[in-house]
């Protein structure tokens, strides 16, 4: 695969600043892996938490979900390069947001959906 024009076209930056950048990107990786992980056992481990449709529609959101995640990781990173290598602010993102909303919610569903299979 072809260096993206951006990374020959500017200095190389300190490096800290680079692994440190990858090291963020292989934390975004990893929690799109444990959605993707969430979405197997929910499909596969949990068939007494809800019906098998609620089961299949929360393990397809869990699946988009990481597969979405894993996405917006490069396309951060990538961002994040850039800038670090141009010398210029580094990019603001509303994924922190969505992703902390998206786990609140997803806690309160599964939590209802726990409490309700003990009654």
């Amino acid at each position: 695969m072809p260096e993206p024009a951006w990374r020959r076209e500017t200095e190389d930056p300190d490096y800290r600043f680079t692994l440190a950048n990858e090291r963020t990107f292989l934390a975004w990786i990893r929690t799109a892996l444990a959605l993707l992980a969430g979405a197997v056992a929910i499909d596969q481990l949990t068939p007494g938490l809800a019906p098998q449709g609620v089961r299949t529609a929360l393990a397809v959101v869990l699946a988009i979900g990481g597969a979405g995640l894993g996405a917006a990781a490069y396309r951060r990173w990538a961002r994040v390069e850039r800038a670090i290598r141009e010398g210029g602010r580094l990019p603001y993102t509303r994924i922190v947001l969505v992703l902390s909303l998206c786990v609140v919610v997803a806690a309160a569903v599964f939590t209802a959906l726990i409490i309700g299979s003990a009654v």
